[in-house]
């Protein structure tokens, strides 16, 4: 059985994980999920009680939730293609750090705006939750783009899975239109050739349920329901 990634639609961070799984270009299946309304159902909470995307089914029928977790559960496959790298080395160790960055400064800049989006809020109170969102999301690419410096790719001379990661957030920019990208050079550089890259324009018309052309491994999606019956048998 291959496994089966569960993303969240719009514009979930999940959307970094497709892109993952298409630069492994190994065997795997999609489950869409719509937010809030089945991301939040009682089906979906018996693959994630926590009611978040992603999640991920492994082959054997376990499921994995975090972006920082499926990647590093995807870790050890990708070695060989350089997208991640052996743990207790010290490419591992910037890999993480880059990953956890984006999980928590870069991702986490983001909460203010997503929450005045998603809630209903006084005009007041949704004016300053959105203004402290764009403060901190310039702080983020501030300091991202000094990370980035002239770096082809966020860690140096190839890609890695934390470029995937990093343009499923990246694009919240123009969701939530904010940023002018052009006053960070090396960060619109690196989104640009993203967006170029097959497996971005994959998932972006996944997202979109556009005619998708995959460069790696997909083999369709599955429905939530037949998902929740596969982890059953799986725990039989």
């Amino acid at each position: 059985m291959s496994p089966i990634l569960f993303y969240g639609v719009p514009s979930g961070c999940s959307f970094g994980s497709i892109v993952a799984l298409e630069w492994l270009a190994r065997p795997y299946r999609l489950c869409r999920i719509e937010m809030p309304s089945v991301v939040t159902s009682d089906t979906y909470k018996r693959i994630n009680p926590v009611a978040e995307t992603p999640s991920l089914m492994t082959a054997d029928g376990r499921v994995l939730s975090e972006t920082i977790a499926i990647l590093n559960h995807l870790g050890p496959l990708g070695i060989d293609r350089r997208l991640a790298f052996p743990q207790g080395t010290h490419d591992f160790d910037r890999w993480n750090q880059m990953l956890a960055f984006l999980n928590t400064t870069f991702f986490g800049s983001f909460s203010p705006l997503w929450y005045a989006y998603e809630h209903a809020l006084e005009p007041e109170a949704k004016r300053a939750l959105t203004d402290y969102g764009r403060a901190k999301v310039g702080k983020a690419y501030t300091r991202l783009e000094a990370l980035l410096g002239d770096r082809p790719w966020l860690l140096g001379e190839h890609r890695t899975w934390v470029d995937a990661y990093f343009i499923g957030i990246a694009r919240w920019t123009e969701y939530h239109d904010v940023v002018d990208r052009r006053a960070f050079p090396n960060v619109r550089r690196l989104v640009e050739k993203l967006e170029a890259d097959p497996a971005v324009k994959f998932a972006h018309a996944i997202e979109q349920q556009r005619p998708a052309v995959s460069a790696g491994g997909f083999e369709g999606e599955v429905r939530l329901e037949e998902a929740v019956a596969s982890v059953r048998r799986a725990a039989a």
